[in-house]
């Protein structure tokens, strides 16, 4: 077998277009920026790729030509000058290891740049141009993305995550590996199929009916002539042309078969429309749940979650639980660099007058003014997400009456119990935690909480499409359009 070389990178963002927080190079800075050889042993969710190619390539003696690995935390439009900069060092890489047998690229999906509505896209369709027709482009997904019809084109095999929350990151990078490994050695032609649900919606795989979907999934692959099928969620926070539902067949050179596939699973999609969604309480219900115990009982503050392109700084809840006086309970976490700067200035153990909270946008609260007691700073502070470290950057962590909040420079959803045990809160020991996330807290959640409940608060996030102004998406799918479209 002649010798292989293999070209990997990663370049991945979530954008909410409706958001206010732009990213530029120092977002990636702060998430995850490692030029060639420069990535951790630990993946960052969409680096995977990288991260696995070490494994795969020294296994099978292949040459493996590092890129540059770029993570930004979810936002707003990514500047344009940050894309193209980091798209050109991506191309100018490959273009110096060329020849190359193979390109593997982690993505997200679901980036937008100013003047690129599908970055995406782009940087695949540039990969295609320079490598030529007859060389196999693989690349993982987020499944919260917007499979275009360009990056499908550009593409030999695309797969996305299929849980929700992502706890298989790490798994389907392996995937694509396997599926290179069989292209080399067993000649394996792949061929997809993308099938439009002609809907949006939200598909935690945490519960039912989502949970059997995904199993479900994952034995259609045991089938023969089948490599990969993914379900591609879409992102209702990005405002672009092609936002919505699709499913995906990768089979092995039958083109009817993975259209069948497609259609199959798609269609399944549309009947579940509308029975997805995790059931959502108020705020005066949500904190109900929790002073009712046993503890700890778990609220998800769903929808201001920076892993959704939110700044993660709403106090809706927080001042409710203000108000009640509530006691013996932790929030994680209000995004507020500088009131991180004043409590680090403070000293652990300082009282102090602070505002902190709810400085990003309507829809998030009001900004809490409060004698606060600074119990815990910490530099360059993180919490696990699976094999990865996610950076919160400096934190401390306040005490006011009988609520501790964990206040954080670098925006990041709260993924596991680790973002309250590493600032010495044991979140098991709580009565309640309230946690600024969607769903990929649950897996860590899972195994302390009594009870895990997700509130609606406030209007960070645009959760609604059949009221959200988008200006460039369709408005003929489900729900903005009763009927739908799928066929």
């Amino acid at each position: 077998m002649p010798e292989r070389r293999v070209f990997v990178a990663a370049l991945a963002t979530e954008t909410n277009t409706f958001s206010p927080i732009r990213i530029d190079l120092r977002a990636f800075e702060a998430s995850l920026l490692a030029r060639p050889g420069e990535h951790p042993q630990t993946p960052t969710l969409c680096t995977a790729v990288v991260t696995v190619g070490r494994e795969i390539a020294a296994e099978n003696g292949w040459t493996l030509v590092e890129g540059t690995a770029a993570w930004a935390d979810p936002a707003g439009l990514v500047a344009r000058e940050t894309y193209e900069g980091l798209r050109d060092e991506i191309i100018d890489q490959l273009c110096s290891a060329m020849p190359v047998d193979a390109v593997v690229i982690g993505l997200h999906g679901a980036m937008v740049a100013t003047g690129y509505p599908d970055p995406e896209g782009d940087l695949l369709s540039r990969v295609r141009e320079m490598v030529g027709a007859d060389t196999p482009i693989l690349a993982t997904l987020d499944p919260h993305s917007h499979l275009t019809e360009r990056r499908v084109s550009a593409a030999n095999v695309l797969v996305a995550f299929k849980e929700f929350p992502h706890t298989d990151f790490v798994d389907r990078a392996r995937d694509v590996w396997n599926i290179l490994e069989g292209i080399f050695s067993r000649g394996i032609r792949p061929v997809m199929a993308v099938h439009d649900c002609g809907m949006i919606d939200v598909f935690p795989t945490s519960r039912q009916p989502m949970r059997g979907f995904v199993d479900g999934m994952m034995d259609r692959e045991k089938e023969p002539g089948i490599l990969s099928v993914s379900l591609i969620h879409g992102f209702m926070a990005g405002d672009v042309p092609e936002m919505g539902t699709r499913t995906l067949a990768v089979t092995d050179g039958d083109p009817v078969l993975a259209h069948a596939v497609a259609r199959d699973l798609g269609q399944q999609v549309w009947s579940m429309r509308g029975t997805t969604r995790s059931p959502e309480l108020d705020v005066e219900a949500a904190l109900d749940r929790i002073s009712a115990g046993p503890g700890p009982v778990v609220v998800a503050d769903m929808w201001d979650n920076p892993g959704g392109g939110t700044a993660g700084d709403a106090t809706v809840l927080l001042a409710a639980a203000l108000q009640r006086g509530m006691q013996d309970v932790a929030f994680g976490t209000v995004w507020d660099p500088v009131a991180v700067q004043i409590c680090h200035s403070a000293g652990e153990g300082a009282v102090l007058q602070l505002r902190f909270g709810a400085k990003s946008a309507p829809g998030t609260g009001a900004p809490i003014d409060a004698m606060v007691e600074v119990v815990r700073n910490q530099t360059d502070a993180w919490q696990y997400f699976g094999d990865s470290h996610v950076p919160i950057g400096d934190a401390s962590v306040i005490r006011v009456g009988g609520i501790e909040i964990v206040l954080n420079s670098t925006r990041a959803q709260c993924f596991d119990v680790s973002l309250f045990s590493n600032l010495g809160i044991d979140p098991a020991a709580r009565a309640g935690l309230v946690v600024k996330s969607t769903n990929h807290f649950h897996a860590s959640f899972a195994k302390i909480a009594s009870e895990i409940v997700y509130c609606s608060a406030g209007h960070p996030y645009p959760n609604d499409p059949r009221v959200t102004d988008y200006k460039y998406a369709r408005r003929d799918i489900w729900p903005m359009n009763e009927k739908g479209m799928n066929t």
